[in-house]
């Protein structure tokens, strides 16, 4: 009986320690689909996930110059992936957020309530808030975490590009 428990309790602590993928809450703001930020970065490409919500100023301020940032990099170097913590139900708050900064990049919506434990894992850090960035390499692996405005030359320099 002792062996079953540890087995039971070694595989519910390999479970808690997995990365979710699908299963976190994203979906796809233009068809619904349910996505994960892996199935979105590209090899070869750093990828930048802008993680925002419609009525937050700092990402309305923000939000331009990222779409920039990704209409210059993405065929290339990187890309940026958005997410919306404005949730389904709210889709349309998102939507509007993304034509009205005519934003370039793909964007995903998040229930916070199934998002915000997720980043905790994946970063190792305490949720605070909107804007929040993460940074993965080429390769997939997570580099960085930033809460707050972040210029892109920032990010640029960070991951190496040099503009000419």
């Amino acid at each position: 009986m002792k062996a079953k428990i540890r087995v039971i309790s070694a595989l519910c602590a390999l479970f808690l320690a997995l990365p979710l993928h699908a299963d976190n809450g994203l979906r796809n703001l233009n068809d619904g689909s349910e996505q994960s930020i892996e199935q979105l970065q590209e090899s070869g490409k750093w990828t930048i996930v802008m993680i925002w919500a419609s009525d937050c100023a700092v990402c309305n301020r923000e939000a331009s110059q990222y779409s920039d940032f990704n209409m210059m990099y993405a065929d290339d170097k990187a890309k940026v992936v958005g997410i919306s913590l404005d949730g389904w139900a709210d889709r349309v708050d998102a939507a509007d957020f993304v034509d009205r900064h005519q934003v370039s990049f793909e964007n995903l919506v998040a229930e916070r309530a199934e998002f915000l434990p997720y980043y905790e894992r994946l970063t190792g850090s305490r949720w605070v808030g909107t804007p929040s960035f993460l940074v993965y390499s080429p390769d997939g692996e997570l580099k960085a975490k930033q809460v707050g405005a972040v210029p892109v030359e920032l990010i640029e320099q960070f991951i190496g590009i040099e503009k000419g």
